[in-house]
């Protein structure tokens, strides 16, 4: 019996070494199987520059999480399918071509395009409280109603096609810091937008628990650097490049969405 607790004792050591050593399980399944990054602009690094030309309209960026992970990483294959503008719908048709059975990680950020994020910005930038406020309301309502299924449907072709991965889940940061002075949208609209994400990302959570995923909070990470913050890691309304409005910059993507990433793999 001592000898048998001996054992188990140096075998939880050396486990735990290696794990110290190796950065733990799921970097070291990664590198050994491959990773797919999947999902929309914030995946891809919209806002962040450096984009690769040959990636064209969906803008994916060297200076992206998924990209720098990699670069950090080193797993056996690297595919970055994340475009710009993508919906669930999009990843279904257009993404999932890299899974296999032999990739080890995958991660990903969808939805918030279905719940017409860009909508929402766009109308509560340009008009009224009550206008911003019934607009969100509706996003709220989508979320409840339809994207759990569109979430359903990304979640199963991903495991169908990599049953053996470990799929990260990424939600999106709140983009407004509450209770101080700030120039542009009124306060009521700046925590209807953060109320709002936290709605977009509860739902998200709860659909990737129930898929076993592993969700990847950026709430904490981005704390401190929303807009307004004076050390904003988004960018605000870029009235001469749109598309890159409310989007992480590349301290975003390296400080905000590679820890959690990095931790949860």
């Amino acid at each position: 019996m001592r000898r048998s607790r001996i054992a188990v004792f140096v075998s939880t050591v050396l486990l735990a070494a290696t794990a110290a050593l190796t950065g733990g399980a799921g970097s070291a399944q990664a590198a050994t199987g491959g990773y797919v990054a999947l999902g929309d602009s914030y995946s891809s690094g919209v806002g962040s520059g450096s984009y690769i030309s040959s990636s064209g309209d969906c803008k994916r960026s060297t200076k992206a999480y998924p990209y720098l992970w990699a670069a950090a990483h080193s797993p056996s294959t690297f595919d970055f399918t994340a475009c710009s503008g993508a919906r669930t719908g999009d990843v279904l048709s257009g993404q999932l071509g890299p899974l296999s059975a032999a990739t080890g990680l995958v991660s990903i950020t969808i939805g918030g395009n279905d719940a017409g994020f860009s909508d929402v910005m766009t109308t509560c930038v340009l008009q009224s409280d009550s206008a911003c406020l019934s607009r969100i309301n509706t996003a709220k309502a989508y979320v409840d109603s339809t994207l759990p299924g569109q979430l359903n449907n990304v979640y199963s072709a991903i495991t169908a096609k990599a049953p053996n991965a470990q799929v990260i889940v990424l939600g999106y940061p709140r983009f407004y810091k509450i209770g101080t002075t700030c120039v542009g949208l009124s306060e009521t609209k700046r925590k209807a937008i953060n109320d709002a994400a936290d709605y977009l990302d509860t739902a998200t959570a709860k659909v990737a628990a129930d898929h076993g995923f592993t969700y990847g909070d950026v709430r904490t990470t981005f704390t401190g650097h929303e807009i307004c913050s004076g050390s904003s890691w988004l960018h605000s309304v870029e009235w001469f490049n749109i598309g890159e409005s409310y989007h992480p910059t590349a301290a975003g993507q390296s400080g905000g969405y590679l820890p959690v990433l990095t931790s949860a793999a």
